[in-house]
């Protein structure tokens, strides 16, 4: 049996298109193994988002090369999209395919099986208008499945090179979604995350149809316990999508909504669609419409021209939002970016600073989001078990609301959907008690 080896870069995204792209290999007869060992193919995602994402990338084209020289490595993903030269240059290289056309892949792989002839097939991805379906009827976690509902992104923010590799904002069929919601759910899952590059953006190329609308087709299918979308634009978030929030038993009480900066100049330098004030007034609705709902963030520290005024302004900013938790990253130079060319950049040691302080105050405000459910019961669907739980069957997942729960209970738990008691709050963990058990749609009582 021919054999084939993965190895994933960057988001959650990318790690959905390598699932999609195992099925194709799984149909013609491919078993899937481990890629620090021997393989007849190495198949390497890859991501571009910052300069070290395209250093990692071609270090693990690199070490398949060495793992079996005999072996074709094919390459895809975001930095293969933008820089298919780069790759190509690297010897031991077979295929370089860019983020479309990867319902060719297996022919690629037959050909050059038989020419042992490089392949670039990387085309221009600024002309693609359509979204590539490629179907994943299951992942190798078996609580959560992930679903592409968007490729691509309008934005083109200074510091962003990402519209360059995944190209302009595509949404996916919405008959295509649902009848994948539909297949999931026989396979047993209970909860599905949502995801795009730009997920807000959905529909935006389509007509007459919305997120809000996707969202309310998603209510509908039964057996389906949670929607969650992994990621939001404030500016997306209209008076439709907050009716959902309020009156969907489905929807998950956790948005993340990426702020990036605190500040209104910095906003405009790096051409974000919005001012702080609009973002506050935005998460004040949100909050109106999902009592308790955990809003995280992504932020960028010490882009260039960020002054310590600056700074401070949105350090304040970020404590009067009151988030649940936020991704804090030091601004770092894409190349081939505007902002990469903008004079004022801060200087590291400055960045790693002001980073530091805004991790603290992250863990500060998701202490004190925690605590505020101590005593009170939440929905946690059961992961697996803890590690090096002493005496007794220990298991996590996470709520609805985003804490990760550590309860009592056994294997059989998993996947299910359990009532658990929160008695302990902490910055990344919470501890609990299992109240109750929806197993398959019926409730059962712990005694």
């Amino acid at each position: 049996m021919p054999s084939v080896a993965f190895y994933t870069l960057g988001c959650k995204v990318n790690f959905y298109d390598t699932e999609a792209i195992w099925q194709l290999f799984k149909n013609e007869g491919y078993e899937q193994v481990d890629f620090e060992g021997p393989a007849d193919v190495y198949l390497i995602n890859t991501c571009t988002v910052t300069n070290t994402g395209d250093k990692k990338s071609r270090q693990m084209i690199r070490r398949a090369v060495r793992r079996n020289p005999e072996a074709i490595v094919a390459v895809t993903g975001c930095y293969a999209q933008t820089s298919p030269g780069e790759i190509l240059d690297i010897p031991g290289v077979d295929l370089v395919i860019g983020n479309q056309d990867r319902e060719h892949i297996m022919t690629h792989v037959k050909n050059i099986q038989e020419s042992r002839q490089p392949v670039n097939a990387v085309r221009n991805i600024m002309k693609t208008r359509e979204f590539e379906e490629l179907d994943v009827p299951g992942f190798a976690d078996r609580t959560r499945a992930f679903m592409k509902i968007q490729d691509g992104c309008n934005n083109f923010c200074t510091f962003c090179i990402i519209p360059w590799s995944r190209g302009l904002s595509r949404s996916r069929d919405p008959k295509s979604i649902v009848a994948q919601a539909h297949q999931l759910v026989e396979a047993g899952y209970k909860e599905f995350v949502l995801t795009g590059i730009h997920t807000g953006g959905y529909g935006d190329d389509l007509e007459n149809y919305r997120l809000a609308d996707l969202l309310w087709e998603l209510d509908q299918v039964d057996g389906l316990e949670r929607v969650r979308i992994s990621s939001i634009e404030a500016s997306q978030i209209d008076g439709k999508l907050l009716d959902v929030l309020n009156r969907s038993s489905k929807m998950c009480r956790h948005l993340h909504i990426p702020l990036q900066a605190g500040h209104n100049e910095v906003l405009k330098a790096m051409r974000r669609k919005y001012t702080t004030e609009e973002y506050y007034a935005k998460m004040e609705l949100i909050r109106q419409a999902m009592p308790d709902v955990g809003i995280t963030t992504d932020v960028i520290v010490g882009f260039p021209g960020e002054t310590e005024e600056m700074f401070r302004a949105g350090y304040d900013f970020m404590k009067a939002v009151n988030y649940s938790e936020m991704h804090v990253f030091p601004y770092s130079k894409r190349t081939g970016t505007p902002a990469a060319r903008m004079l004022n950049q801060v200087d590291e040691d400055i960045k790693n600073a002001r980073v530091q302080q805004l991790i603290d105050l992250s863990e500060e405000m998701q202490l004190a989001y925690a605590r505020r459910f101590v005593g009170k019961t939440v929905s946690v669907i059961a992961e697996r078990s803890a590690k090096n739980a002493p005496g007794r069957s220990i298991q996590h997942g996470f709520s609805d609301n985003y804490l990760q729960v550590f309860f009592n209970g056994d294997d059989s738990l998993q996947g299910e959907l359990c009532q658990v008691k929160i008695t302990e709050a902490g910055v990344n963990e919470c501890r609990g008690e299992l109240v109750s058990v929806n197993r398959s749609g019926l409730r059962r009582i712990v005694q």
